[in-house]
Parts: structure tokens; sequence; C-alpha cells
């Protein structure tokens, strides 16, 4: 039998205004204004900029005062809920100063399009047929992010049966691998590490030291990569002179082609989010202008309102088209104040930052950043961490030293003798500096770069060495070793 039950749950739920928030405050600039575009495209109750003469803005209210329940049914609508005969520039960014010194202040950082997309740019630049497009087609999804393919032929093999419903051998697909392996970047499309060394040995001049490489990649690889160099010259029969100019040509190759790759393609450019400049020793914080346009309410919807208030209220189709109007109305004051508040999380976030990072601000010395986690900088602005979070992960800071990241600031704090934590990006710089300056015949073992470093006061770990190292994208001792 049937049975009815009578629960009572306390439960969270975000209204609309707050999930609009959240999703403008985690995209960078470049993003919003592409989001103030569509918003604009599918409200026609919003408007970019201002016209002559015209001095109606949106009234200077916080998104807060919502309740989160609409009345779009009811007859009391005011047109001055929406519209304020005062000028006020409520949509302006701060460090919005207008002319050509926005132009002026931006220095946008490149990124670049996908790899996939410049190989396969590059692969309708081939004469195939159909069957070869698919193969090729097939192998460039196939390539990892470093730029291998690490797949079985004859699984490639298999998946073009069953999903593309081709039949094809293993030798036709090798016979189109080796037409992408001439592809740019050098190297790209390899099976293995030997195969992307000796492929982009290929491209170069086929001189005497070459052709060594080249051998030393074929026959001798295993003594390569354990450094074992007499081993190679006994076995070859060559000078120290030939064995080194070949040693330095390999290792100058590069072993993930699939992170150049990107580069070979069209560029697109990412405006930072903050501008900070030290006038006189003060440091001055603004956002960057283009973070959103001056938005207002249409005066064409506010004549609707007008209209509506000179008119008999009991005419059911003015009502319904006024209810429209209303929630569009509606849904624009809801954007703009998500883009106020946005602003204002933003820079009160970024002046926490900067507070705590002063001294590295001030002088560009990555050694003097402090140890700072998202947790530090929520509980100096009264906000959760997944807001500071969301800020961190996708904004960018312009400085006088170059351009920044906001993660870059965030580091776990390595205890010293002092009893004051360092931060982990301090120990990685001393780190480097200690294995830039090492023998390069005799390199240093993280068990006495763990000593040099407990000698300068860093309470630090081998393991924790060990992760550093790698996080730098340095090398084991025994691959550091050079002839």
């Amino acid at each position: 039998m049937q049975r009815l039950d009578l629960r009572q749950l306390l439960s969270q739920k975000l209204s609309p205004q707050q999930i609009q928030f959240i999703k403008l405050l985690q995209i960078p600039t470049v993003e919003l204004e592409a989001r103030i575009k569509e918003e604009m495209e599918i409200n026609p109750a919003l408007e970019e900029g201002r016209e002559e003469g015209d001095t109606d803005t949106y009234d200077d209210a916080s998104g807060d005062d919502y309740e989160g329940e609409d009345d779009y049914g009811k007859d009391d609508v005011d047109i001055k809920d929406y519209i304020n005969e005062d000028e006020i520039s409520g949509y302006k960014m701060q460090g919005d100063r207008g002319g050509d010194d926005d132009d002026d202040r931006e220095m946008p950082i490149a990124v670049t399009t996908s790899l996939t997309d410049n190989l396969l740019d590059q692969l309708g630049f081939l004469s195939l047929d159909d069957k070869q497009f698919a193969i090729g087609m097939q192998l460039i999804g196939s390539i990892d992010s470093d730029g291998y393919i690490r797949r079985e032929l004859s699984s490639i093999a298999n998946d073009l049966a069953f999903s593309q419903n081709i039949e094809t051998s293993e030798e036709e697909i090798e016979q189109v691998l080796q037409m992408i392996q001439t592809f740019d970047p050098a190297g790209i499309a390899a099976r293995d590490l030997p195969e992307c060394l000796l492929l982009q040995l290929q491209r170069r001049e086929q001189d005497s030291t070459t052709r060594l490489a080249e051998r030393i990649i074929s026959e001798a690889f295993d003594e390569f990569t354990k450094k074992h160099y007499h081993k190679i010259q006994a076995k070859f029969g060559v000078s120290d002179a030939e064995l080194k100019d070949a040693v330095d040509q390999i290792i100058k190759l590069n072993p993930k082609p699939g992170g150049a790759g990107a580069g070979m393609t069209r560029v697109q450019y990412i405006i930072p989010d903050f501008i900070l400049t030290n006038e006189n020793g003060q440091l001055q914080l603004s956002l960057n202008s283009r973070n959103a346009p001056d938005l207002r309410i249409s005066r064409s919807y506010a004549d609707m309102f007008d209209a509506y208030e000179k008119s008999d209220k009991k005419d059911k189709k003015l009502k319904e088209t006024v209810t429209f109007v209303k929630q569009k109305l509606d849904a624009a004051k809801w954007f703009i104040d998500a883009i106020r508040q946005r602003q204002n999380t933003l820079l009160r976030t970024m002046e926490s930052i900067i507070k705590y990072q002063h001294d590295f601000f001030v002088e560009g010395d990555e050694s003097l950043l402090r140890p700072m986690i998202l947790k530090d900088i929520a509980e100096d602005i009264g906000m959760d961490i997944s807001t500071v979070s969301r800020v961190a992960n996708s904004k960018a800071v312009q400085t006088e030293f170059g351009i920044y990241p906001l993660k870059y600031f965030f580091s776990e704090g390595i205890a010293t003798d002092s009893g004051e934590d360092a931060s982990s990006r301090e120990v990685k710089h001393i780190l480097k500096e200690i294995i830039d300056k090492e023998s390069k015949r005799k390199p240093l073992s993280d068990e006495k770069i763990e000593k040099m470093l407990n000698d300068k006061g860093y309470n630090i770990a081998r393991r924790t060495v060990a992760k550093y190292r790698e996080q730098l994208n340095i090398p084991v001792a025994r691959l550091r070793k050079e002839l």
C-alpha cells in the first residue's frame, strides 16, 4: 500500500541574480565584452552608450536589494523604478578615463589557438582522397596534448571500422601518419621519444654532427638517457668534441612538440583585468575600462511605460505588453547590478592581494612574495573562499614588471628557523638559483639541495625539494649532467 509522508527540509537555493553574478564573476574581460553583447541581443531593454543630451541612467541601486520574487502581473508599475532623472555614470568602471588613455595603458598578452586546429589546417593542404582524409582526421584526433600518438595503429583501424565504417589496414594508416609527421611543429605525431627526436633531426642540415646524433638516437638511446657517454664514444669511435657537438644538438630538441604547436597558429589577445601603477611610491589600482561599457535602460521601453500610465489600465492587451516590458526591464536591472557587483568584488579582492604582497608590487622581486592562500583573502574581505577562487583563477593584473595571473600570488608557506613562514615561490626561486650555479659535471642531488636549503634556514624535506624541482621542469641530477 502506498504511503504518504510529510517532511520538513531545509535547503539553500541560488536566486537568478546570484547565479548571474557567479557566472559574470568568473569570466575574464574579453569574454565579459562578448557576454554583454549577447545580453543586449536578447534583451532590447538593455542599451549601450548614451545618446547626446540624454541624461537618463539607471538608478544607483545595489543588486542585494532584490528579494528574488517577481510581480510581473501587478498594475502598479512605476517608470521611476527604472529611470532616474539625475545624471549618474552608474556603469563606468573605476579607471575609465576616456580618450586615448586606455589604449596607452593596456598591455595585452597573447594566447593561441589549439594544436589540433593547426594540424587540421595543414591536413587540408594535402592531396588526399576521402578515405585518406578520414584516416588523417582520426590520427590527428588521437594526438595527445604533448604531441604524441600513443595508440596502436591496429586500435585506430578498429576505431575507423566501428565509428565510421571505414575498412583500412595498418599500412594505409602508416602511410598517412608519415605525411602528418611532416607537419609543423617538427616531431609531431611521433609514437615515442626516439622517433620524435629523429623526426626533428631529419629536418636539419645533414652534416656529420647531425648524422652522429641520429645514430646515437637510433642505436644507443639507452646509453644516452643514462649519460654513459664513454660507452657511446667507444661504440662509434668519435672524439670528445664530436660527441659533445652531437649531444648538444640532441638536448636542444623539443621532447614535447605539442607544447610548441600552438605557437604556429593565429594569436588572440587577453586584456588584463586590473592595472596597477606606482605613483611616487603609492600603488594605484584600477579596473580595466573594458570590463564593461556604459549601460542603460532603453528610452523606447521607458516611453511604453509613459503610454501605459496615460492609458486605460484595464486594456488586457496593453497590460500583457507592459508585463513583457517589465520582465525585460527587470532582467536588464539584474544584469547591470551583477556587472556592478562584479566590479566591486574584483576591486576588493585585488586590493587585499596588494595589501598582502605590497613589497613585491613595489620592488618586483619574486623573493618578496609572502605565503598567501585563498582563505587569507576571503577572511580579509569577508567573502566566501569560492568567490575568491573564481576571481583568482581567471583574472590577470598588469604591473610595471609585467602581467601576472592572480593565482601567481597564492602559495603555501614553508617554516623557517626564524619562526616565520616563507613563500613556496621564494623557496623555488632559491632552489633554481642553487641549480643554476651547480657544476654541470657533478650536479647536486635532491638530498644535497635539501641540506643547502636547511642551512639557509628553510625547513624543507627532500620530497618537497623533488616536488618543487618537478614543478620548475628541472630534471633529476643524473639528467642534468653534461660532458
